[in-house]
């Protein structure tokens, strides 16, 4: 029986160290203000946009030198470009979604 009581003594010991542990995550998460982490989002939205258009317009461009068909890759890829950044952010906000159901 002394095992017993030595092993419950341990296991609420860890639960212990565990909850601590947690409450430190929570208390830095609430930290980050809202305006923060809206700053944050809006960062990476524009980040995630205009390098996407970005490289499409480089990869136009090289193209266009390679086959010598001005301007109708640049055209081409800028739009495809568009699309993988919008693409991006419908992929970012469906993350931050799920992230705020948790």
């Amino acid at each position: 029986m002394k095992n017993a009581s030595d092993d419950i003594k341990k296991l609420e010991q860890k639960i212990s160290e565990l909850q601590q542990g947690e409450e430190a995550l929570t208390k830095k998460e609430k930290r980050q203000t809202e305006f923060a982490r809206a700053s944050r989002i809006g960062l990476r939205i524009s980040v995630e946009l205009i390098s996407a258009v970005i490289v499409g317009a480089g990869i136009g461009y090289l193209l266009d030198n390679a086959f010598g068909c001005k301007p109708w890759m640049l055209v081409l890829f800028l739009f495809f470009g568009g699309a993988a950044g919008i693409l991006n952010v419908y992929r970012l906000s469906k993350n931050e979604d799920e992230l705020n159901k948790l």
